[in-house]
Protein backbone atom coordinates (compact mmCIF):
# COMPACT_ATOMS: atom_id res chain seq x y z
CA UNK A 1 0.00 0.00 0.00
CA UNK A 2 1.30 3.55 -0.75
CA UNK A 3 2.76 5.43 2.02
CA UNK A 4 -0.17 7.95 2.46
CA UNK A 5 -2.47 5.52 2.03
CA UNK A 6 -1.76 3.57 4.73
CA UNK A 7 -1.46 5.84 7.11
CA UNK A 8 -5.33 6.03 7.27
CA UNK A 9 -6.02 2.82 6.67
CA UNK A 10 -6.06 1.90 10.45
CA UNK A 11 -8.57 4.74 10.68
CA UNK A 12 -10.69 3.14 7.40
CA UNK A 13 -10.59 -0.13 9.60
CA UNK A 14 -11.78 1.30 12.88
CA UNK A 15 -14.84 2.97 11.12
CA UNK A 16 -13.98 6.35 11.63
CA UNK A 17 -13.88 7.98 8.21
CA UNK A 18 -15.47 5.82 5.00
CA UNK A 19 -12.93 7.05 2.69
CA UNK A 20 -10.51 9.84 1.92
CA UNK A 21 -7.90 11.00 -0.94
CA UNK A 22 -4.86 12.56 -0.25
CA UNK A 23 -1.93 14.45 -1.83
CA UNK A 24 1.77 15.51 -0.92
CA UNK A 25 3.44 18.01 -3.07
CA UNK A 26 6.62 20.48 -3.27
CA UNK A 27 7.01 24.07 -4.84
CA UNK A 28 6.83 21.83 -8.49
CA UNK A 29 5.96 18.45 -8.06
CA UNK A 30 3.19 16.43 -6.53
CA UNK A 31 5.08 13.45 -4.56
CA UNK A 32 1.70 11.39 -3.97
CA UNK A 33 -1.04 11.55 -4.86
CA UNK A 34 -3.40 8.59 -3.25
CA UNK A 35 -7.25 7.71 -2.80
CA UNK A 36 -8.12 4.79 -0.21
CA UNK A 37 -11.69 3.30 1.60
CA UNK A 38 -14.93 4.03 0.02
CA UNK A 39 -16.24 7.36 -1.81
CA UNK A 40 -19.87 5.61 -1.03
CA UNK A 41 -20.02 2.98 1.55
CA UNK A 42 -23.90 1.22 0.41
CA UNK A 43 -22.80 0.96 -3.24
CA UNK A 44 -19.08 -0.41 -2.22
CA UNK A 45 -18.28 2.40 -4.81
CA UNK A 46 -14.20 3.25 -4.00
CA UNK A 47 -12.78 6.71 -3.61
CA UNK A 48 -10.91 7.81 -6.50
CA UNK A 49 -8.16 10.28 -6.41
CA UNK A 50 -9.97 12.77 -8.35
CA UNK A 51 -13.00 12.41 -6.10
CA UNK A 52 -14.87 15.60 -5.58
CA UNK A 53 -15.66 17.34 -2.20
CA UNK A 54 -17.26 20.65 -0.86
CA UNK A 55 -14.54 22.14 0.15
CA UNK A 56 -16.38 24.67 2.14
CA UNK A 57 -13.99 27.14 3.92
CA UNK A 58 -10.90 26.20 2.19
CA UNK A 59 -12.58 28.79 0.34
CA UNK A 60 -11.65 31.34 2.17
CA UNK A 61 -7.72 31.67 1.62
CA UNK A 62 -8.99 31.63 -2.40
CA UNK A 63 -11.16 34.83 -1.74
CA UNK A 64 -8.17 36.34 0.63
CA UNK A 65 -5.88 35.20 -2.53
CA UNK A 66 -8.14 37.29 -5.31
CA UNK A 67 -9.06 40.51 -3.28
CA UNK A 68 -5.11 40.97 -2.05
CA UNK A 69 -4.41 40.51 -6.32
CA UNK A 70 -6.20 43.95 -6.31
CA UNK A 71 -4.38 45.23 -2.85
CA UNK A 72 -1.40 43.99 -4.75
CA UNK A 73 -2.41 46.48 -8.09
CA UNK A 74 -2.92 49.34 -5.64
CA UNK A 75 -6.94 48.92 -6.38
CA UNK A 76 -7.71 48.87 -2.71
CA UNK A 77 -6.06 49.63 0.81
CA UNK A 78 -5.62 47.03 3.84
CA UNK A 79 -6.47 49.61 6.09
CA UNK A 80 -9.48 51.21 4.07
CA UNK A 81 -12.86 51.34 5.47
CA UNK A 82 -15.25 48.79 3.83
CA UNK A 83 -17.75 52.01 3.22
CA UNK A 84 -15.44 53.23 0.92
CA UNK A 85 -16.23 50.31 -1.59
CA UNK A 86 -19.84 49.23 0.29
CA UNK A 87 -21.63 52.48 1.05
CA UNK A 88 -24.04 50.38 3.00
CA UNK A 89 -21.58 49.56 5.37
CA UNK A 90 -21.45 53.68 6.49
CA UNK A 91 -23.13 54.57 9.84
CA UNK A 92 -22.79 51.05 10.73
CA UNK A 93 -23.16 50.06 14.75
CA UNK A 94 -21.86 48.31 17.46
CA UNK A 95 -23.58 46.43 20.27
CA UNK A 96 -22.20 48.53 23.48
CA UNK A 97 -24.24 46.15 25.86
CA UNK A 98 -26.84 43.07 25.71
CA UNK A 99 -28.85 40.91 27.88
CA UNK A 100 -31.67 38.40 27.68
CA UNK A 101 -34.25 41.67 27.36
CA UNK A 102 -31.91 44.61 25.98
CA UNK A 103 -29.40 45.59 23.42
CA UNK A 104 -27.36 48.81 23.42
CA UNK A 105 -25.78 50.08 20.56
CA UNK A 106 -23.18 52.78 19.96
CA UNK A 107 -20.81 54.30 17.04
CA UNK A 108 -17.56 52.48 16.39
CA UNK A 109 -14.36 53.94 17.42
CA UNK A 110 -13.71 53.58 13.77
CA UNK A 111 -15.40 52.05 10.76
CA UNK A 112 -14.58 48.43 9.25
CA UNK A 113 -11.64 47.85 7.57
CA UNK A 114 -10.56 45.86 4.81
CA UNK A 115 -7.75 44.26 6.58
CA UNK A 116 -10.42 43.29 9.50
CA UNK A 117 -12.49 41.74 7.78
CA UNK A 118 -9.80 39.15 6.03
CA UNK A 119 -8.91 38.47 9.64
CA UNK A 120 -11.95 38.14 11.34
CA UNK A 121 -11.35 40.96 13.70
CA UNK A 122 -14.68 42.95 11.99
CA UNK A 123 -16.54 42.37 14.50
CA UNK A 124 -19.28 40.99 11.58
CA UNK A 125 -21.41 37.94 12.98
CA UNK A 126 -20.96 34.54 11.35
CA UNK A 127 -24.04 34.74 9.44
CA UNK A 128 -26.97 36.58 9.04
CA UNK A 129 -31.08 35.22 9.07
CA UNK A 130 -30.99 35.59 5.49
CA UNK A 131 -28.70 32.76 5.17
CA UNK A 132 -30.50 30.30 6.98
CA UNK A 133 -31.19 27.76 6.02
CA UNK A 134 -28.93 26.99 3.46
CA UNK A 135 -25.93 29.77 3.02
CA UNK A 136 -26.35 30.24 -1.32
CA UNK A 137 -29.75 31.49 -1.40
CA UNK A 138 -29.30 35.22 -1.99
CA UNK A 139 -26.94 37.39 -4.40
CA UNK A 140 -23.69 37.99 -2.99
CA UNK A 141 -25.14 41.81 -3.58
CA UNK A 142 -27.95 41.17 -1.18
CA UNK A 143 -26.35 38.84 1.53
CA UNK A 144 -23.57 41.24 2.44
CA UNK A 145 -26.56 43.89 2.89
CA UNK A 146 -27.75 42.20 4.77
CA UNK A 147 -24.95 41.95 7.28
CA UNK A 148 -24.59 45.81 6.43
CA UNK A 149 -27.68 46.43 8.61
CA UNK A 150 -27.03 44.34 11.51
CA UNK A 151 -24.54 45.59 14.54
CA UNK A 152 -21.01 44.84 14.53
CA UNK A 153 -20.58 41.78 17.52
CA UNK A 154 -17.84 44.01 19.46
CA UNK A 155 -15.53 46.85 18.59
CA UNK A 156 -13.67 46.14 15.26
CA UNK A 157 -10.14 45.54 15.95
CA UNK A 158 -10.07 44.49 19.44
CA UNK A 159 -11.22 40.40 18.98
CA UNK A 160 -10.82 37.51 16.63
CA UNK A 161 -14.44 35.88 15.73
CA UNK A 162 -14.65 33.40 12.84
CA UNK A 163 -16.88 34.90 10.50
CA UNK A 164 -18.05 33.86 6.58
CA UNK A 165 -19.81 37.16 6.74
CA UNK A 166 -16.19 39.08 6.71
CA UNK A 167 -15.15 36.48 3.69
CA UNK A 168 -18.21 37.20 2.15
CA UNK A 169 -17.91 40.96 2.14
CA UNK A 170 -14.33 40.64 0.67
CA UNK A 171 -15.87 39.10 -2.47
CA UNK A 172 -18.23 41.86 -2.59
CA UNK A 173 -15.54 44.24 -2.65
CA UNK A 174 -13.85 42.57 -5.62
CA UNK A 175 -17.00 42.72 -7.65
CA UNK A 176 -17.34 46.12 -6.52
CA UNK A 177 -13.91 47.53 -7.54
CA UNK A 178 -13.17 44.48 -10.68
CA UNK A 179 -16.39 44.92 -12.38
CA UNK A 180 -16.78 41.68 -12.79
CA UNK A 181 -18.86 39.01 -10.82
CA UNK A 182 -17.31 37.24 -8.04
CA UNK A 183 -16.78 33.90 -9.61
CA UNK A 184 -15.80 35.20 -13.34
CA UNK A 185 -13.17 36.77 -11.01
CA UNK A 186 -11.55 33.73 -9.79
CA UNK A 187 -12.23 32.15 -13.26
CA UNK A 188 -10.41 34.48 -15.01
CA UNK A 189 -7.35 35.33 -11.92
CA UNK A 190 -7.06 32.13 -10.84
CA UNK A 191 -8.90 29.32 -11.72
CA UNK A 192 -8.29 29.22 -15.48
CA UNK A 193 -4.76 30.45 -15.69
CA UNK A 194 -3.71 28.00 -12.53
CA UNK A 195 -5.22 24.76 -15.08
CA UNK A 196 -7.72 24.44 -11.62
CA UNK A 197 -10.38 22.67 -13.95
CA UNK A 198 -12.58 20.65 -11.86
CA UNK A 199 -13.22 24.03 -9.19
CA UNK A 200 -16.24 25.23 -9.18
CA UNK A 201 -19.39 26.31 -7.30
CA UNK A 202 -21.86 24.26 -9.95
CA UNK A 203 -20.69 20.63 -9.86
CA UNK A 204 -21.63 19.02 -13.58
CA UNK A 205 -23.70 15.79 -13.48
CA UNK A 206 -20.32 14.11 -14.32
CA UNK A 207 -18.47 15.64 -11.32
CA UNK A 208 -21.61 14.39 -9.27
CA UNK A 209 -20.82 11.09 -10.42
CA UNK A 210 -17.73 11.03 -8.57
CA UNK A 211 -18.62 13.66 -5.35
CA UNK A 212 -17.95 11.52 -2.08
CA UNK A 213 -21.08 10.53 0.04
CA UNK A 214 -21.07 12.27 3.49
CA UNK A 215 -21.05 10.52 6.44
CA UNK A 216 -21.34 11.75 10.31
CA UNK A 217 -20.91 8.91 13.62
CA UNK A 218 -23.94 7.22 13.93
CA UNK A 219 -25.60 7.78 17.76
CA UNK A 220 -24.45 4.62 18.72
CA UNK A 221 -20.82 5.72 17.96
CA UNK A 222 -20.01 2.33 16.61
CA UNK A 223 -19.69 3.22 12.74
CA UNK A 224 -20.81 6.18 9.75
CA UNK A 225 -24.18 6.78 8.58
CA UNK A 226 -24.89 8.77 5.44
CA UNK A 227 -26.03 12.53 6.25
CA UNK A 228 -26.88 15.40 3.49
CA UNK A 229 -24.69 18.91 3.26
CA UNK A 230 -26.95 21.03 5.29
CA UNK A 231 -25.21 24.21 4.54
CA UNK A 232 -26.21 24.25 0.48
CA UNK A 233 -29.41 24.16 -1.48
CA UNK A 234 -29.54 20.54 -3.44
CA UNK A 235 -29.43 19.99 -6.53
CA UNK A 236 -25.82 21.44 -6.51
CA UNK A 237 -25.55 21.34 -10.32
CA UNK A 238 -28.33 23.99 -10.24
CA UNK A 239 -27.08 27.85 -11.27
CA UNK A 240 -29.73 29.79 -9.34
CA UNK A 241 -27.59 28.86 -6.32
CA UNK A 242 -25.35 31.50 -5.67
CA UNK A 243 -21.51 31.61 -4.76
CA UNK A 244 -20.40 32.12 -1.62
CA UNK A 245 -17.11 33.27 -0.88
CA UNK A 246 -16.89 31.99 2.66
CA UNK A 247 -17.30 28.28 1.65
CA UNK A 248 -19.45 27.99 -1.75
CA UNK A 249 -16.24 25.89 -3.56
CA UNK A 250 -16.42 22.23 -4.94
CA UNK A 251 -12.82 20.75 -5.82
CA UNK A 252 -10.74 18.28 -6.37
CA UNK A 253 -6.99 17.54 -4.59
CA UNK A 254 -4.88 17.87 -7.52
CA UNK A 255 -6.64 21.84 -8.04
CA UNK A 256 -6.29 22.38 -4.33
CA UNK A 257 -2.27 21.22 -4.66
CA UNK A 258 -1.89 23.50 -7.84
CA UNK A 259 -3.07 26.69 -5.64
CA UNK A 260 -0.97 25.57 -2.90
CA UNK A 261 1.97 26.03 -5.21
CA UNK A 262 1.29 29.37 -6.71
CA UNK A 263 1.11 30.22 -2.89
CA UNK A 264 4.51 28.29 -1.56
CA UNK A 265 6.42 29.65 -4.90
CA UNK A 266 5.66 33.38 -3.81
CA UNK A 267 2.71 34.05 -5.87
CA UNK A 268 4.42 32.29 -9.02
CA UNK A 269 3.73 29.16 -10.86
CA UNK A 270 4.27 27.57 -14.55
CA UNK A 271 6.34 31.17 -15.68
CA UNK A 272 3.37 33.53 -14.69
CA UNK A 273 3.10 35.58 -11.25
CA UNK A 274 -0.37 36.07 -10.17
CA UNK A 275 0.65 38.04 -6.94
CA UNK A 276 3.69 39.65 -5.75
CA UNK A 277 5.73 38.10 -3.31
CA UNK A 278 5.49 40.85 -1.01
CA UNK A 279 1.51 40.45 -0.57
CA UNK A 280 1.89 36.59 -0.26
CA UNK A 281 4.36 37.17 2.75
CA UNK A 282 1.58 39.48 3.84
CA UNK A 283 -1.50 37.25 3.48
CA UNK A 284 0.08 34.60 5.63
CA UNK A 285 1.51 36.80 8.52
CA UNK A 286 -0.38 37.27 11.82
CA UNK A 287 -3.06 40.29 10.96
CA UNK A 288 -4.79 40.07 14.08
CA UNK A 289 -3.08 42.89 15.59
CA UNK A 290 -1.11 43.35 18.76
CA UNK A 291 -4.03 43.41 21.14
CA UNK A 292 -5.74 40.44 19.74
CA UNK A 293 -3.33 36.70 20.71
CA UNK A 294 -5.24 34.38 17.94
CA UNK A 295 -3.03 34.29 14.71
CA UNK A 296 -4.59 34.66 11.31
CA UNK A 297 -3.44 35.56 7.91
CA UNK A 298 -5.82 37.47 5.20
CA UNK A 299 -8.08 34.47 4.92
CA UNK A 300 -5.28 32.19 5.94
CA UNK A 301 -5.36 30.29 8.87
CA UNK A 302 -1.61 30.03 10.50
CA UNK A 303 -0.20 27.85 13.61
CA UNK A 304 3.34 28.38 15.79
CA UNK A 305 4.98 26.37 13.77
CA UNK A 306 4.52 28.55 10.47
CA UNK A 307 2.02 26.01 8.64
CA UNK A 308 -0.64 27.96 6.69
CA UNK A 309 -3.30 26.90 5.02
CA UNK A 310 -7.31 26.30 5.68
CA UNK A 311 -10.01 23.59 7.19
CA UNK A 312 -13.17 23.23 5.50
CA UNK A 313 -16.35 22.15 8.02
CA UNK A 314 -16.53 18.86 6.65
CA UNK A 315 -12.72 17.76 7.82
CA UNK A 316 -11.37 18.64 4.22
CA UNK A 317 -7.96 20.68 4.32
CA UNK A 318 -5.06 22.01 3.06
CA UNK A 319 -1.81 23.19 4.55
CA UNK A 320 1.88 24.65 3.57
CA UNK A 321 4.77 23.79 5.32
CA UNK A 322 7.43 26.19 4.24
CA UNK A 323 10.10 25.24 5.86
CA UNK A 324 9.90 21.59 4.43
CA UNK A 325 8.55 23.20 1.21
CA UNK A 326 6.09 20.38 1.92
CA UNK A 327 2.19 21.09 0.88
CA UNK A 328 -0.21 18.68 1.76
CA UNK A 329 -4.13 17.84 1.26
CA UNK A 330 -6.14 15.85 2.65
CA UNK A 331 -9.96 15.93 1.69
CA UNK A 332 -12.72 13.37 3.17
CA UNK A 333 -16.53 14.29 4.38
CA UNK A 334 -16.54 13.81 7.76
CA UNK A 335 -19.53 16.10 9.29
CA UNK A 336 -19.37 15.35 12.98
CA UNK A 337 -17.12 15.78 15.62
CA UNK A 338 -14.75 12.59 16.19
CA UNK A 339 -15.84 9.61 18.09
CA UNK A 340 -12.97 9.27 20.47
CA UNK A 341 -9.25 10.57 20.92
CA UNK A 342 -8.13 8.04 19.16
CA UNK A 343 -9.99 9.21 16.25
CA UNK A 344 -8.49 12.34 16.49
CA UNK A 345 -5.12 11.17 15.76
CA UNK A 346 -5.61 10.95 11.83
CA UNK A 347 -4.50 14.30 11.51
CA UNK A 348 -1.15 13.92 13.03
CA UNK A 349 -0.64 10.78 11.41
CA UNK A 350 -0.90 12.30 7.97
CA UNK A 351 1.09 14.87 8.70
CA UNK A 352 3.63 12.59 9.51
CA UNK A 353 3.51 10.75 6.74
CA UNK A 354 4.00 13.18 4.96
CA UNK A 355 7.22 14.52 6.12
CA UNK A 356 8.41 11.13 5.62
CA UNK A 357 8.23 11.12 1.80
CA UNK A 358 11.55 13.90 2.06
Amino acid sequence: MNTLAASVQPFIDKNYIAGAVLLAATKDRVLALESIGYADLATKRPMATDALFWIASMNKPITGTALTTLIDEGKVGLEDPVEKYLPEFKDQLVIAYKDDTTTLLKKPKHPITIREILSHTSGLAFITPMETPTLDRFELRDSVRGHAAMPLQFEPGTKYAYSNGGTNTAGRIIEVVSGQSYEDFLQERLFDPLGMTETTFWPSEAQMNRFATIYKVNAAKTGLEETPLSQLEYPFTNRRRQPMPAGGLFSVAADCAKFCQMILNGGKLNGRRYLSEAAVKMMIAKQTGDLVPDKYGLCWATDDLGHYGHGGAYKTSMFIDPKRGLIRVFLMHHASDWPNDDAKDIGPTFVAAVEKLV
